[in-house]
């Protein structure tokens, strides 16, 4: 694909014509993303003040109901995630030097330890099932508890199960860029689809790091 001539500049292919230059347009599409991920801080935040404003009310029954989570796999999936944030950081600096393979190889680093996470959280979903953990008809409320702590399971599977929704899309997207990796689209010019997934990426990353605390660290001082 030929160059667009701007002024005195060549730009890439992917310049829109009604910017000044591609740094207006990557500044443009920056802005559109973290106007989006302030969307998705209001919306994961309106879970967070539901999940404190209960915990207070519930207090007992939280905790308890906290130490029944998995508290290993919690903090192997938080490893996995930190990881995953290395390697998209990784994924995006290569692309900001047009290493082609270098990009597609931490593009496909982040796919495996995001998949490695749900792989992980789909096996605590099966057990918290096989416990009648799960809020509903079958629920059993666990001993020396009360019928609160179905209120914590069920914020549990509302926050964790969105934040896998995210996952499950930043996969999607990751696919998409490894495929314009593969053409070869991104260049020392142009990587700002790289970029923008890798602020999608760090921001569903650093939900878990709240969620971690919340759901499996609460109350672990009970005997």
């Amino acid at each position: 694909m030929a160059e667009v001539v701007h002024g005195a500049h060549a730009e890439p292919p992917q310049f829109q014509h009604h910017f000044v230059d591609m740094s207006t347009q990557r500044e443009a599409a920056s802005l559109g993303m973290w106007v989006f991920l302030v969307t998705e801080v209001l919306f994961f935040g309106g879970m967070f003040t539901a999940y404190t404003v209960y915990r207070a009310a519930f207090r007992h029954d939280f905790e308890g109901a906290s130490n029944l989570l998995d508290i290993r796999l919690g903090a192997v999936n938080t490893a996995v995630l930190l990881m995953s944030s290395l390697t998209m950081a990784l994924a995006v600096w290569a692309s900001s030097f047009g290493r082609k393979k270098l990009t597609i190889l931490f593009l496909v680093l982040t796919m495996t330890l995001g998949t490695i996470f749900l792989g992980v959280k789909f096996f605590e979903y099966k057990h918290k099932f096989e416990n009648h953990e799960v809020p509903g008809a079958h629920y059993v409320v666990p001993e020396g508890l009360g019928k609160p702590s179905e209120l914590f399971f069920s914020l549990y599977f509302c926050m964790t199960g969105l934040h896998a929704l995210h996952m499950i899309i930043g996969l999607g997207l990751l696919t998409w860029l490894i495929l314009k990796a593969r053409r070869g689209e991104f260049t020392p010019q142009y990587n700002t689809p790289v970029d923008l997934v890798g602020l999608y990426w760090h921001f569903v990353d650093i939900v878990w790091i709240y969620l971690f605390p919340l759901l499996y660290l609460l109350g672990r001082h009970i005997e």
